[in-house]
């Protein structure tokens, strides 16, 4: 289907049974914040409470989506309207029919999007791919050899366009299929083949708990500034470990201060936090830290990349540096 293309929806809406509305495609691929598997059909069709599973079809009479939901200030029906593809909905289908379950693949990895400035600190080229912040101990990225800081840009012969792409290419491929993923490492493409796990087993086993966001908490001593970026650093003491609750696992450099309105905190990053490594090397002391900021600057860089952990939780921050 195109964006333009005429449709008719048929419900329920309001306990009006087999109601019909027509309209066109609105847009594809939108994300409405409804978990990370779907990418919805909009239409302008009215769409009401009680259209929920209604069929939405093209003038061949093919089904090519199921009403799902709309946006609406009002509660009735302003024109944006929202449908699950029938090309996803089948695979769920056959997951029902076979198993009488969702059954979906799992790679084990924690991902982020890939922005203009992580591409440029990877030397990357084009901001594409999902960037892997955290692999899961024990999962089949692990097991294959996937690393944090990977960035994956093909999956089973699939091009990873953005960090939303992979979630569901990964979710809709067989539970214990082999896959080969290419993923971009340290300037250069690395194919790995990779065997997939089940994400369902991987919830029942408590390998998806998220980690609750930590609050911030007072400043501690400190060590190195970068004051130009916001950033206060200090130096891991047994001290800091338990004024910003770190686990003794963690080694890296802490955050004690940032400055509202700096770069930094534009890119979230908060006290407490801990900096693991930069330009994706480990580092053990602020003076590293900044030695390593300086580095990226020396070399004509715009930005550098952090990999920071907070409460267990791992991300990679583009941080731009300027020059000095």
């Amino acid at each position: 289907m195109r964006v333009g293309d005429e449709i008719v929806a048929i419900g329920n809406p309001f306990g009006l049974g087999g109601t019909v509305t027509a309209g066109i495609v609105s847009a594809r691929q939108r994300d409405i914040n409804a978990g990370p598997y779907i990418d919805y059909l909009q239409t302008d069709a009215s769409i009401n409470r009680g259209n929920s599973g209604g069929p939405m079809f093209n003038l061949d009479g093919e089904v090519i989506g199921i009403n799902t939901a709309i946006y609406s200030p009002s509660g009735g029906s302003v024109g944006i309207g929202f449908a699950i593809p029938s090309a996803q909905a089948s695979v769920i289908v056959d997951q029902l029919v076979e198993f009488g379950r969702t059954k979906r693949g799992w790679l084990g990895v924690r991902i982020q999007q890939v922005t203009d400035e992580i591409a440029e600190s990877l030397e990357l080229g084009d901001a594409r791919g999902a960037l892997v912040a955290s692999v899961t101990p024990t999962g089949p990225a692990e097991d294959a050899g996937i690393q944090q800081g990977d960035v994956i840009v093909t999956f089973d012969g699939k091009d990873v366009t953005t960090s939303r792409t992979l979630p569901r290419i990964v979710a809709e491929t067989p539970v214990g299929k082999a896959v080969s993923v290419e993923v971009f490492r340290a300037g250069s493409k690395v194919e790995i083949p990779v065997t997939l796990g089940e994400l369902e087993a991987a919830e029942d086993q408590g390998l998806l708990a998220a980690v609750p966001p930590g609050e911030q908490v007072p400043d501690s001593d400190v060590a190195e500034e970068l004051k130009d970026l916001g950033l206060i650093l200090s130096d891991m003491t047994p001290a800091m470990r338990e004024t910003y609750e770190i686990d003794e696992a963690v080694k890296g450099v802490v955050i004690s201060e940032v400055d509202p309105g700096s770069a930094a905190a534009e890119r979230g990053l908060a006290p407490g936090e801990v900096i693991v490594e930069v330009g994706q090397e480990e580092v053990e002391t602020a003076a590293d830290v900044v030695d390593k900021v300086q580095q990226a600057r020396d070399a004509g860089r715009k930005s550098v990349l952090l990999l920071v952990e907070r409460k267990g939780e791992l991300r990679f921050v583009a941080l731009s540096v300027g020059t000095s």
